[in-house]
């Protein structure tokens, strides 16, 4: 569970904080239902704010609800696009959630703000003598670097050195401090010898970690599952069925809306993606891809195994494949040319980025696989857009020329029709067993777990992932408390 214990003088000086930076803290409500829960005056201010401007108001679109607009917008219903069947191939509808219109322009700003606030409105994080580290495999730590500079707090963002130039660029004008690890998406195990590393060198400092904390899995459950059944709710029509969402793990905490939509929906299942070229929960494997943003070679603390449904591998080939096919000039015309799409349908490819792309062929690979129809509805994420990754697209053009209709046409035979339901595993009772106890040399042997912990997140989910599931209302109460302490939520 989260811990909740409040520490007097690190509130007492938060509070203090928050007040002299003109800080109000939204709640889970108010991220769930903006348009109804947050505050009118809070709504007038936005107006005269950019999406993307470091302002303590945004904190107030950390939701999937915000309009498309790059400053002034307020609150719609959740943002979701849904693939055209003659770009995905299958009958079954596959619905993806839009992260692009968060600050950042990527939901991890959600992510990370979950794992913040319980420590900021209880005082065990002292923002006035503390920094917060955001070990990251990429947007995490962008996400949690925009809610500390927001929240008025120092910010230590971590990341592999091999991650894309627009990460880097950005961060540089956020973070406090910017620790480059060695290797790419793949070296999780570094990043996290880097926190150990701080933790046990420098007292100012307190780690976030995604990939343990269970504040980006209780973010998820709320937020991005209420979205993602409110997206079906919308669309399904008379006979439609919500067969599963399909996301790759990264952190695995998106992955906790779907104990939320099964929990809705009992028939649904969850399905978890990862490169092929590190098939950590296919087979035990290892190696390096370029997915960037899911970190492999470890099962997170917070994937709540158990309740997973289907493991999923994709060629990461594929994934860059068409992030060239769904933003070169020459792509995009086939695809108009030869498909028929609508350039505005087109034109929204761009909002995958190369996780996002991932995230897709796991939903065909799927769809293929159960046979599902035209009556079935699969969900997914696309957890930043192209923006992250031009830098990408140019080394692609730089490494194989330009991109003519030819090779687009391969691209789109070869990595998107030619998708099968090769390298993927329905996970029985003993393959689940078989992938949490993966959890054992990470967190116990690595990260100073115990195994008692490890056995309680099988055998007592009602003390472990439901238990956090019930713990929302507490923390919305102790947000309430911190901003009514602050007094400035009707100012």
């Amino acid at each position: 569970m989260i811990d909740l214990t409040v520490h007097k003088d690190g509130l007492e000086r938060n509070i203090r904080k928050a007040r002299e930076n003109g800080v109000v803290i939204p709640s889970f409500k108010q991220m769930k239902d903006p348009a109804r829960h947050v505050p009118e005056n809070v709504k007038e201010k936005l107006r005269g704010v950019g999406l993307w401007d470091v302002n303590p108001l945004n904190l107030f679109r950390i939701t999937w609800k915000n309009e498309r607009r790059e400053s002034g917008g307020l609150y719609a219903g959740p943002n979701f696009i849904e693939l055209p069947q003659k770009l995905t191939g299958v009958e079954a509808r596959i619905i993806c959630m839009i992260g692009k219109y968060f600050p950042t322009g990527c939901h991890k700003v959600g992510a990370s703000f979950g794992c913040l606030a319980p420590r900021l409105v209880t005082g065990q994080f002292d923002s006035a003598n503390q920094k917060a580290v955001w070990p990251s495999t990429g947007n995490y730590c962008r996400g949690g670097a925009f809610n500390s500079k927001l929240l008025a707090c120092e910010s230590v963002a971590i990341l592999p050195e091999g991650m894309s130039r627009e990460r880097f660029s950005w961060l540089r004008s956020i973070a406090g401090e910017i620790i480059a690890t060695p290797g790419t998406e793949s070296n999780v195990k570094e990043i996290f010898d880097k926190t150990n590393e701080i933790r046990a060198t420098r007292g100012d400092c307190m780690i976030f970690n995604q990939f343990e904390e269970m504040g980006n899995y209780l973010w998820h459950y709320n937020i991005t599952g209420n979205a993602v059944m409110e997206a079906f709710e919308g669309i399904k029509g008379e006979n439609g069925n919500f067969a599963g969402i399909c996301l790759t793990s990264g952190s695995a905490g998106s992955l906790a809306a779907g104990d939320f939509l099964k929990q809705r929906y009992p028939y649904s299942k969850i399905a978890v993606g990862e490169a092929l070229q590190c098939p950590t929960i296919l087979n035990n494997g290892f190696g390096a891809h370029r997915v960037e943003g899911i970190g492999d070679k470890h099962i997170p603390w917070v994937h709540n195994v158990r309740n997973t449904d289907m493991a999923i591998a994709v060629d990461d080939n594929d994934s860059m494949a068409l992030l060239r096919l769904f933003n070169e000039p020459a792509g995009r015309e086939y695809l108009i040319r030869e498909l028929g799409m609508d350039a505005e349908d087109v034109n929204s490819l761009g909002l995958m980025g190369i996780s996002g792309i991932t995230n897709m062929l796991c939903s065909i690979k799927f769809a293929k696989y159960y046979e599902l129809t035209g009556k079935d509805v699969v969900a997914t994420i696309l957890t930043d857009s192209v923006e992250m990754y031009q830098s990408r697209i140019e080394e692609l053009r730089d490494e194989f020329g330009e991109y003519t209709a030819v090779g687009a046409a391969v691209d789109y035979a070869g990595s998107l029709r030619g998708a099968k339901t090769d390298s993927m595993i329905e996970l029985t009772y003993n393959e689940r067993k078989r992938v949490h106890n993966l959890k054992y040399y990470t967190w116990v042997e690595q990260q100073g777990r115990e195994a008692k912990e490890l056995d309680d997140q099988w055998y007592r989910q009602d003390m472990t992932f439901e238990a956090v599931q019930k713990q929302t209302e507490q923390v919305d109460a102790l947000i309430d408390a911190f901003n009514e302490s602050v007094g400035l939520m009707n100012g």
